[in-house]
């Protein structure tokens, strides 16, 4: 079939900083190969792309409140889909879960509705405007998604939540994995030189957290900072746990190890790019969390041969290897299990390191060009039984 020539991609981002961002930059780059004609609806767009002869751009700025934001991106992006309609007819609009409702594709990194507020500890303030936030866009997920032609999900779970919760027909929903950064495990110079980097001794665990540190705590780091202590106080226990995340909620976490004697033993890095940097120092990457559509920091450690401890609900569970599953944790909320399972991989960390450098090797064969190309072929199969 010829190559969809014009195209209108609705994104909050398209830049290498977090997961759906490379997603939308891998698929953007991959459409100027094709020689397609690019229009970006974004707040955050690459200097690449940006200034590419084939890319237009409406760049949204942030001002404001996040639902501001969100509207003013919404309306840009159905204007610029409207008026790419108007001139190609066999133009195709890339939105974003509920960022833009547009009855073309919509690729999906996360279901608002099957994400609750995780916010019980946090100040009353940021309850309300957390929970207003989440209403609002749960909204707009449900319009947006319901009028979509094509429904793309970065994952089985997130493709059943789509179905389940918002009653989207199974037909027009498709499972597309993340792609993979071509990864090496890092050399023994390279690993000597993060260690120094991070201030871990050559002698001791080294555990990696990824993600941010919000009031709300989906991320599990709670669950984590209590299995951290567990270990702490068994004797024979050497390690440092490194933070790498910023947010909100990152001035409590400091003064809370600071209160409870932990701060010699959690290093907060705030946020590291790139990752393969923090990622070289690393034993293990923990990733508790309550709701995870993918994971992409959970598969950029195993790309890079580190084992990596994920909730068994998290969409990237579903690519572990039966050989692996004890590495994934049947409830984010049980700290005492996560510190078992900490414990018993040091055991034979040697032998775990050898199981994800192989996982690893299976992961990166499937690129984010490999994704790309996917992606415009769903698009284009759609397009045929759409006539």
């Amino acid at each position: 079939m010829k190559a969809l020539q014009s195209w209108v991609l609705v994104a909050g981002g398209f830049h290498r900083r977090g997961g759906m961002d490379k997603a939308n930059i891998a698929l953007a780059e991959y459409l100027i190969e094709r020689g397609a004609k690019v229009h970006l609806v974004a707040h955050d767009v690459d200097s690449s792309l940006a200034l590419h002869p084939a890319v237009h751009v409406d760049h949204i700025s942030r001002f404001g409140s996040i639902l501001v934001s969100d509207f003013r991106l919404a309306r840009a992006g159905r204007a610029a889909a409207r008026e790419a309609k108007a001139k190609d007819p066999n133009s195709r609009a890339v939105v974003n879960g509920g960022n833009c409702d547009w009855p073309d594709i919509n690729w999906v990194h996360a279901v608002h509705h099957a994400w609750p507020c995780i916010d019980h500890d946090a100040a009353l303030l940021f309850r309300v405007k957390n929970r207003l936030t989440k209403r609002v866009s749960r909204r707009r997920e449900k319009r947006a998604l319901r009028t979509a032609r094509l429904v793309v999900a970065n994952s089985e779970r997130t493709r059943d939540d789509v179905i389940r919760f918002l009653g989207v027909d199974d037909r027009r929903v498709r499972v597309l994995y993340l792609g993979a950064e071509p990864f090496n495990p890092p050399s023994a110079d390279e690993r000597r030189k993060a260690r120094q980097e991070f201030g871990c001794n050559a002698d001791e665990v080294v555990a990696v957290f990824a993600g941010a540190l919000s009031m709300d705590s989906n991320k599990g780091f709670d669950t984590l900072f209590s299995a951290w202590q567990k270990l702490c106080q068994r004797p024979g226990w050497n390690g440092r746990l490194i933070v790498a995340g910023s947010g909100n909620g990152l001035p409590g976490w400091k003064k809370k190890a600071e209160a409870t004697g932990m701060s010699e033993k959690i290093l907060f890095s705030g946020f590291v790019n790139p990752i393969e940097r923090l990622l070289a120092a690393a034993d293990i990457l923990i990733s508790p969390v309550r709701y995870e559509a993918y994971g992409l920091n959970v598969q950029e450690a195993i790309c890079r041969g580190i084992p990596a401890i994920v909730s068994r609900s998290a969409g990237v569970a579903e690519r572990y290897p039966a050989e692996l599953s004890g590495y994934l944790l049947p409830d984010p909320e049980d700290a005492e299990d996560l510190a078992n399972r900490l414990w018993q991989w040091r055991l034979r960390r040697e032998e775990a390191r050898c199981q994800f450098e192989q996982f690893g090797r299976n992961l990166s064969t499937y690129s984010w060009r490999d994704m790309a190309e996917r992606f415009v072929a769903l698009a284009e199969e759609a397009a045929v039984e759409g006539r």
